[in-house]
């Protein structure tokens, strides 16, 4: 079985599942993202997005492919880029982090270690870039698949918690941490990314 983990472009944005190449979530503001989705603009917006972190930051995403199938991703960029932040009551990330965004592994796939593998691919990119840590909004009061990841996903895979909230606290993850990471993480880690399956609901928090 080949796999590969390749970085997020334009070129394979379209072998994401069409509800996240789509989905701007995270990518701007609630009022604009919910006038994008109105207006039919969301998957202009997302391309627009990629292609501005992609010039100006760099490498923002990674996917993996198991012979040549589409199975999974992860999509990550410091704060500046990503607007959707600033409304949570927890922000703002840390200054010497990248947000972790959201991520995904097809059903089917999920319990191979591929979620360990992907954050392992994203903690080496980051390094080499001089970041020191992920941070992530997790939804403590989590019940279905949505873009915020459930706040226990998060720590069953070694996050800390750095700002309390009933409902959204803001944790972090060293990433020197993320390398060392050992196989009993790898179920942890799968549910994580295997956590984003809906259409996601753009509303204000």
């Amino acid at each position: 079985m080949g796999r590969r983990l390749v970085p997020l472009t334009l070129d394979n944005l379209p072998d994401l599942p069409k509800r996240c190449r789509t989905c701007v979530f995270w990518e701007l503001d609630p009022v604009s993202g919910e006038a994008a989705l109105k207006a039919g603009r969301s998957e202009r917006e997302k391309k627009s997005w990629i292609s501005a972190v992609l010039l100006e930051w760099g490498s923002c995403g990674r996917v993996v492919y198991i012979d040549d199938v589409p199975v999974g991703f992860v999509l990550y960029a410091p704060p500046a880029y990503v607007p959707r932040s600033t409304a949570f009551p927890t922000s703002p990330v840390s200054a010497d982090a990248v947000q972790l965004m959201t991520g995904w592994i097809t059903p089917g796939y999920q319990g191979q270690g591929l979620g360990r593998v992907m954050m392992q691919t994203v903690a080496k990119d980051l390094l080499r870039r001089d970041v020191r840590a992920i941070e992530a909004f997790g939804d403590a009061r989590w019940r279905e698949p949505a873009c915020v990841l459930p706040a226990d996903h998060l720590l069953a895979v070694g996050f800390k918690i750095v700002r309390p909230h009933p409902r959204y606290p803001r944790l972090r993850l060293e990433l020197r941490t993320a390398l060392s990471w050992k196989e009993n993480v790898e179920l942890a880690l799968d549910r994580l990314l295997g956590a984003v399956k809906k259409e996601p609901v753009l509303r204000p928090l």
